[in-house]
């Protein structure tokens, strides 16, 4: 599976962006699909995954409620909204996927990566 992020850009504090992860290859809908970003001196963080069918989810404590991750497997796109953005959450995005069923929240159990779609919220 190859994957492409994008969606990111600059948005005031406060606002909303949707990133986006096009997927290529048949194995999308039987991966466990995830967002992770990386910040400047930060390590790598794990931002919220999705399971194969999109009816469970998981998400890092400093995002819950304010970020919605989804995911359509007729279109093998997963998306990540997200609302009321803070400049903390400045990053590098990244999706990626496992093979597996459970959401796991460790950048090595991921198999696969997209490249990366800069989010900066501006104070």
């Amino acid at each position: 599976v190859q994957l492409q992020a994008s969606g990111g850009g600059l948005v005031q504090t406060g606002g909303s962006l949707r990133l986006s992860c096009a997927a290529s290859g048949r194995t999308f809908s039987t991966s466990v699909m995830g967002w992770f970003r990386l910040a400047p001196g930060k390590d790598f963080e794990f931002v919220a995954g999705i399971n194969r069918n999109g009816g469970s989810t998981r998400y890092a404590e400093s995002v819950k409620g304010r970020f919605t991750i989804s995911r359509d497997n007729a279109w093998n796109t997963m998306y990540l909204q997200m609302s009321s953005l803070k400049p903390e959450d400045t990053a590098v995005y990244y999706c990626a996927g496992r093979n597996g069923v459970a959401i796991f929240t460790t950048k090595c159990d991921y198999d696969y990566w997209g490249q990366g779609t800069l989010v900066t919220v501006s104070s």
